[in-house]
C-alpha cells in the first residue's frame, strides 16, 4: 500500500515563513504579529488540552513559532533603526562576518559586525579597486563610507559605501584562516590553466566566484547554470553523499557512516565560510540527506519543514531572500516530485536516463516562478543544459575539493586541478552554447504577476502530467494553454502593442536594461546608440519597443560589462562604431565582431565631431590617450536636427569630470544629461552645475551600490533638473516640441525624484501623440512651469506635467 507524505509540520515552516516576510518588511508593526500569534497559540493550547486533539497542537506550535520570528523581528528593530540612521562611519573598527565576492555593478561586497548606535549591527560593505590582501571573513578591519539605510527586507541594518580600501588590522584567526588561506590557493592554482574551465573550479569546488568573469556569470545564468558556482544543496549533498559512500566502503556501521558524513559537511561549511547562505544550504541538504542516506526517505518532507522553521526563527531575514526560497523549493523538488516525475518518464526512457532527467527538471518547474521575479524569462534549454553538464559537476565539486584540500602538497595539488579542469571546462562550454542558443530564453511577464501566472501553468502541468483521470489531465491542460496564453498575451503587449504608445517623435531614449546604460539618439531616420547593457536580451526588447532595427553610429564609452555586455544584440546592424581605450583581448573580439559584421570602427578622440542626420555630435573626452577604464569614458554631445542638446557622461568618476570641466568644453544648459556611472555617490557637482540640465536620465537596476546615491539626486533636484530612472519608470523617452520638452515612460510611478513630487500624468495616450495624460483624475491641479522647468504654480487650463518647458521657453 501506497503510503502518504507526511505533512503535519508543513503548517509550522509555511506560518513562520509567512508571518517572517511580513514583519521584516513593515519591522514598525512587528510587535503586533507577535502578540496576535501568541494569544492564538494561547488559545489553541487551551482548546488542545480540553479536546485532546493532536491537530490543534501543530497547529499551536505553528503559532508559536509564527510568534517567535515575529518577536525577533520587533526586539531587533530599535537598533536596526538607530543603525539605519547613522550618517557615516568613520575609521570604524569591525569584524568581516561573510565572504567577500565580487558585487553587482563591479567591485566588492561583504558583511561587517560592527557598533552602530551602540549595538553591534550587520552591515553590508561595498568597496570598489583592488582587494587588500588578507581581506576575508573574519579578519578585523578600520573602515571609512558614507552610510544608507538598506533596502526593504534585508538583512543588514546599513550599508556602507567604502570611501577607500579598509585597512586590515589583524587577519582571520585560527581555522579560518587556514580555510582562507585554501581557497586562495585554489584560486591561483586554477588560474594557471587556460579558458573558462579555469574560471568555475574554485566556484564549484567552494563556491569562490572572485576569478569568474562577468561575461561567464552571465552564460551561466542565462543556460540556469548559475547553482553550480554557489555553494547550494546540491554541493552539500555531493560533499556529504561522497563521505556516507566512502565510510560505507571502509565497512562502517550505518551510525559512523552518518557521523562521518556530518563531520565532513561542518568542515566543509567552514572552509566555504559559515555565512548564512552557507549555513542554510547546509541545514537543507544535512535534513535532506539524512532523511535518504537513512533509508527514510519519506521522513525528508518532515526534516524539510523543521529546518525551515529553526532557520527562520533564528534568522527571519532569511523569509525576504530569494536564495532561501530557491534552496527551499529545489530541496522539495528532489523528495517530493523527482521520484513521481522519473516513474512517468520510463515510459519513454531507461530508468536511469529518466531519473537524471527527473532530478533538474523538478528543481527547475519548482523554482521557475521564484526566477521570474528577479529574471522575467523562461528557460527552455535549462534542463538540457543541466543534463548536459550534470555528469560533470560532481567530478568537479570533489575533484576541485580535493585540490583544495591538498593544494600545499608539491605537485599534487597541481594535478588534482588539472583533473578538475577538464569537467569545469565540459560546464563552461555548455553555458557559452546554451546561452547561445535561439529561443532558448522565452520572454515571461516579470513581477509577481508573471510569478503567479507560471506558478499556475507548473501545478497545471504537474497535475497533467501526474494525473490518472482523463478529466483532471484535460482541465489541467486547458489551464496551461490559457495562462500560457495570457503570459505571451502580456508579452505581445509589452513588445508589439506598447509599440504604438511610444511617441513618433522622440529623439533621446534610455532604454531599460537593468544595471547598465543603453542610450539613443535620433535624428530623422538615422539612430545613435550609445552603449548596449549587460544583456542582449534586454537591449534587443528595448529596440523592438522603440521600433529601431539599424544602428548608425555606437558608441561604446567603454568596456564595462553593463556598457558593453549587450553588443552582442547588434553586430550586423551597426554601421559605424565609436570607441574608447581598448583594455584587453575581450574587448577587442567584441570589437571584431562588429568589424565582422560590417561596422567601421573608430577610436575617439577629443574634438572629433561628426554627423548623425541633421544632428551634430562632437567627442569631448578623454583628452589624451589614457589607461583603460571608467575615467577614460567617452563623453559625447549631440545637438540639432530635432535633437534636444544633450550630454553622455558614461561612467566618469568626480576626479574625470573635474577634467573634463577643466577642458571649459562643458557649456550648459543642457536640454538633456545622462548622469555619470549610474548616479553613484562619485560625482562633482560643479559639473552638473555648468550643464544645468531640464531632464536628468539615469541608467540604473538592481544594484549592491544603492545607485542613484541621494546625493546626486539632490544635486539634480537643486539645479532645477526633473530625474527620470529605468529602475523605476523603465524605458524612457525625450521629444523636442515647439513648447519644450515631453517625455514618456514606460511606467508610471508614484512619485518622481527632486521637486516634482506627486506628478504624474507623464505619458502619451494611445493614439493621441502629445495628450498631456492618461490618467485626467489625477490631474486636477495642472502644473505651471517657471523658467527653470520647475514646477510653481497650480491653474486651470495648463496642461499636465507631461511636458517641461525648455530653458527660457516657458
Amino acid at each position: 500500500m501506497k503510503r502518504r507524505v507526511d505533512v503535519r509540520l508543513l503548517p509550522i515552516a509555511l506560518g513562520a515563513w509567512a508571518v517572517g516576510i511580513i514583519a521584516v518588511m513593515v519591522p514598525e508593526f512587528a510587535w503586533v504579529f507577535a502578540a496576535v500569534c501568541f494569544s492564538v497559540a494561547a488559545l489553541m493550547l487551551a482548546r488542545a488540552l480540553l479536546t485532546n486533539r493532536a491537530t490543534l497542537s501543530i497547529v499551536m506550535i505553528a503559532f508559536v513559532a509564527a510568534g517567535v520570528v515575529a518577536g525577533q523581528v520587533a526586539l531587533a528593530a530599535p537598533q536596526r533603526t538607530a543603525a539605519a540612521a547613522v550618517e557615516r562611519l568613520d575609521e570604524a573598527v569591525a569584524t568581516v562576518t561573510s565572504k567577500v565576492e565580487p558585487a553587482t555593478g563591479g567591485g566588492w561586497r561583504f558583511e561587517i559586525s560592527t557598533p552602530l548606535a551602540g549595538a553591534n549591527t550587520p552591515v553590508a560593505v561595498f568597496m570598489s579597486g583592488e582587494r587588500p590582501a588578507h581581506l576575508d571573513l573574519g579578519s578585523v578591519i578600520r573602515i571609512s563610507g558614507k552610510a544608507a539605510e538598506p533596502f526593504a527586507g534585508q538583512r543588514v541594518a546599513s550599508r556602507v559605501i567604502a570611501a577607500e580600501a579598509p585597512v586590515v588590522l589583524a587577519p582571520p584567526g585560527g581555522l579560518l584562516l587556514v580555510a582562507a588561506d585554501l581557497r586562495q590557493d585554489l584560486s591561483a592554482l586554477a588560474s594557471l590553466f587556460p579558458g573558462r574551465g579555469a574560471e568555475l573550479i574554485p566556484g564549484l569546488a567552494v563556491g569562490d566566484t572572485t576569478i569568474v568573469s562577468d561575461e561567464l556569470d552571465v552564460e551561466m545564468t542565462q543556460s540556469s547554470l548559475s547553482h553550480l558556482t554557489a555553494v547550494s544543496g546540491a554541493n552539500c549533498a555531493i560533499v556529504t553523499g561522497a563521505a556516507f559512500w566512502l565510510a560505507a566502503l571502509c565497512g562502517a556501521r550505518r551510525g559512523v557512516r552518518v557521523g562521518v558524513a556530518l563531520t565532513v559537511l561542518a568542515g566543509f561549511i567552514l572552509l566555504v565560510t559559515p555565512e548564512p547562505s552557507v549555513i542554510r544550504a547546509g541545514a537543507m541538504a544535512a535534513g535532506a540527506m539524512l532523511a535518504l542516506l537513512l533509508g527514510r526517505a519519506r521522513a525528508g518532507v518532515p526534516v524539510l519543514a523543521l529546518a525551515v522553521a529553526v532557520l527562520l526563527i533564528a534568522d527571519p531575514w532569511l523569509a525576504t531572500s530569494i536564495g532561501f526560497a530557491l534552496s527551499v523549493a529545489a530541496t522539495g523538488a528532489l523528495l517530493l516530485l523527482a521520484a513521481p516525475l522519473a516513474n512517468k518518464l520510463e515510459i519513454m526512457m531507461p530508468a536511469p536516463l529518466a531519473l537524471a532527467v527527473a532530478v533538474p527538471l523538478a528543481a527547475q518547474l519548482v523554482c521557475a516562478p521564484i526566477i521570474i521575479l528577479i529574471d522575467p524569462h523562461i528557460s527552455a534549454i535549462g534542463t538540457l543544459a543541466n543534463l548536459i553538464a550534470a555528469p560533470a559537476a560532481p567530478i568537479a565539486t570533489i575533484v576541485g575539493l580535493l585540490a583544495c584540500l591538498l593544494g600545499m602538497v608539491p605537485g599534487v595539488g597541481f594535478a588534482l586541478t588539472a583533473l578538475a579542469w577538464a569537467p569545469a571546462t565540459w560546464i563552461a562550454a555548455v553555458a557559452e552554447v546554451a546561452a547561445q542558443v535561439p529561443g532558448g530564453r522565452m520572454a515571461w511577464p516579470d513581477g509577481v504577476v508573471g510569478a503567479v501566472l507560471l506558478a499556475i501553468v507548473t501545478a497545471a502541468a504537474l497535475v497533467a502530467l501526474m494525473s490518472r483521470q482523463a478529466r483532471w489531465r484535460l482541465i489541467a491542460a486547458t489551464t496551461v494553454a490559457a495562462t500560457i496564453a495570457v503570459g505571451l498575451g502580456l508579452v505581445a503587449v509589452r513588445t508589439l502593442v506598447a509599440p504604438q504608445a511610444v511617441p513618433t517623435g522622440w529623439a533621446i531614449a534610455a532604454c531599460d536594461v537593468g544595471q547598465g546604460d543603453a542610450m539613443i539618439a535620433r535624428s530623422g531616420e538615422a539612430v545613435a546608440l550609445i552603449d548596449t547593457g549587460v544583456d542582449p536580451a534586454l537591449l534587443s526588447q528595448c529596440l523592438e519597443l522603440l521600433q529601431i532595427s539599424h544602428i548608425d553610429l555606437l558608441v561604446l564609452t567603454h568596456f564595462d560589462l553593463d556598457h558593453v555586455g549587450g553588443t552582442d544584440a547588434v553586430v550586423g546592424k551597426v554601421d559605424t562604431v565609436l570607441h574608447g581605450p581598448v583594455p584587453d583581448a575581450l574587448a577587442q573580439q567584441r570589437l571584431d565582431d562588429l568589424r565582422d559584421g560590417g561596422a567601421q570602427l573608430i577610436p575617439a578622440v577629443s574634438g572629433m565631431t561628426g554627423t548623425m542626420g541633421a544632428a551634430r555630435w562632437e567627442v569631448l573626452w578623454p583628452t589624451q590617450t589614457p589607461a583603460p577604464g571608467n575615467d577614460a569614458s567617452i563623453v559625447w554631445e549631440v545637438s540639432g536636427g530635432g535633437v534636444p542638446r544633450s550630454l553622455f557622461l558614461g561612467d566618469l568618476s568626480a576626479e574625470a569630470q573635474q577634467g573634463v570641466l577643466a577642458t571649459g568644453s562643458v557649456h550648459g544648459p543642457y536640454d538633456v544629461v545622462k548622469v555619470a556611472h549610474h548616479g553613484s555617490a562619485d560625482q562633482e557637482p560643479r559639473l552638473y552645475d555648468e550643464a544645468s540640465p531640464a531632464v536628468a536620465l539615469i541608467g540604473v537596476g538592481e544594484n549592491d551600490y544603492g545607485h542613484p546615491r541621494q546625493e546626486i539626486l539632490d544635486t539634480l533636484a537643486a539645479g532645477g533638473a526633473v530625474i527620470f530612472r529605468t529602475d523605476l519608470d523603465s524605458t524612457t523617452t525625450v521629444s523636442l516640441l515647439d513648447d519644450g520638452l515631453g517625455v514618456w515612460r514606460q511606467r508610471e510611478r508614484t512619485t518622481v525624484s527632486g521637486r516634482r513630487r506627486g506628478a504624474r500624468c507623464r505619458r502619451w495616450a494611445v493614439g493621441s501623440e502629445y495628450d498631456s495624460c492618461t490618467a485626467p483624475a489625477r490631474c486636477e491641479s495642472p502644473r505651471v512651469c517657471d523658467s527653470a522647468g520647475v514646477v510653481a504654480a497650480s491653474a486651470a487650463g495648463t496642461h499636465c506635467a507631461g511636458v517641461w518647458p525648455r530653458r527660457g521657453l516657458c
